[in-house]
């Protein structure tokens, strides 16, 4: 069902494509305008912690199984041991990492102006999937290490195993935004057994596209990369094109980058374009129905300035096609407008509405 725009417009704004193949990202880090105050709201505790994962061990890309991990605790944690709480596990975008994300939807305040505000006291869990090239796809891939693994289940198990969790998938939710989104998308459709409500902020990458650069000069700057640290100097567009490959085409036999690139000297490589087809959740969500149809609910928002409305849009019409049930919201504004009041206002007062507590 399409809902009414319920945002006021930023002034900020800016979103590329992912080389050619996805749709907008935002760049790096942005400044966001906090969420509505509220007045004598409790405070929550944020824990700083490392989660082992045994799913990205030994990644060709040498990316850390030791993954930086944020824990908001509700405000009556400390207060009631023998409380049980249900469980968000929320995804940042491309190019950020999770204390990055903290800062942009303003943790803090939106977590606990939404529990002041009526929603159900959760646990909040943000893990860090920053790969070496900006970004994992939450994606599982021998070159970066099983991140979509790492998600939905190492992470899950040590949460559930060091927190007073609600340890059902009734009880348990997804969210993400822009790549996060996508990564909402992904494990949301794959394993419906672990989670039991998702929501997708403005997701990325749901479509499959030419991923051939249209500037000979960047796909030879590409294919001429000696090693990973490298792509650190690179433009943003070029770095994620590598991260996409990095994630959807990894090559073992194809040091030092262990990927394979969309093009060839040039030339577009249709054996890759297909790998990074397969990777496009609107290519694959006809095979899943089944598993989208087990949750409480699913969300979608999107902002009507953002170019990913379109595939947003057509996501949102598969799922109604299916007859599962989804709410889409197109709000007023760009990619990251009012995100901090969109998690406030609307992403956990949605997750204390359709997930279990007990």
């Amino acid at each position: 069902m399409n809902t009414p725009s319920r945002f006021r417009p930023r002034a900020w704004h800016l979103a590329l494509a992912l080389a050619t193949c996805a749709p907008s990202i935002a760049l790096a880090q942005v400044t966001t305008n906090p969420p509505p105050a509220v007045p004598n709201a409790p405070p929550v505790t944020i824990e700083h912690i490392k989660v082992h994962a045994p799913s990205i061990e030994g990644n060709l890309e040498g990316e850390t199984a030791d993954r930086d991990v944020l824990v908001v605790l509700p405000p009556s944690y400390a207060k009631s041991p023998k409380r049980r709480y249900p469980v968000v596990y929320a995804l940042h975008g491309y190019s950020i990492g999770a204390e990055q994300w903290s800062k942009e939807i303003h943790l803090t305040d939106a977590s606990a102006g939404a529990f002041a505000k009526g929603a159900k006291e959760m646990i909040l869990v943000l893990p860090d999937s920053k790969t070496v090239h900006n970004g994992s796809m939450y994606s599982s891939s021998v070159t970066t290490g099983d991140f979509e693994t790492f998600i939905a289940r190492d992470l899950i198990a040590y949460v559930d195993g060091h927190y007073r969790t609600i340890a059902d998938r009734q009880s348990r939710g997804l969210a993400g935004h822009s790549m996060g989104g996508y990564g909402t998308a992904r494990i949301g459709m794959k394993h419906s057994d672990m989670f039991g409500a998702i929501y997708m902020m403005s997701p990325c990458c749901l479509s499959a596209r030419t991923a051939a650069p249209a500037d000979p000069q960047a796909a030879a700057t590409l294919e001429a990369l000696k090693s990973p640290a490298e792509s650190a100097s690179l433009p943003f567009m070029l770095r994620a094109q590598l991260a996409a490959a990095a994630a959807w085409s990894p090559n073992p036999k194809a040091p030092p980058l262990y990927l394979d690139l969309p093009t060839k000297n040039g030339v577009a490589q249709p054996d890759v374009l297909a790998k990074w087809a397969a990777n496009a959740p609107l290519a694959f969500v006809d095979q899943y129905i089944g598993n989208l149809k087990r949750y409480s609910a699913i969300a979608i928002d999107v902002g009507d300035q953002d170019s990913l409305k379109v595939d947003a849009a057509k996501l949102h019409q598969i799922l109604d096609d299916y007859g599962v049930s989804n709410s889409f919201t197109i709000y007023s504004g760009t990619h990251t407008s009012n995100v901090a009041t969109r998690v406030q206002e609307f992403v956990l007062p949605f997750f204390s509405q359709h997930l279990k507590s007990k």
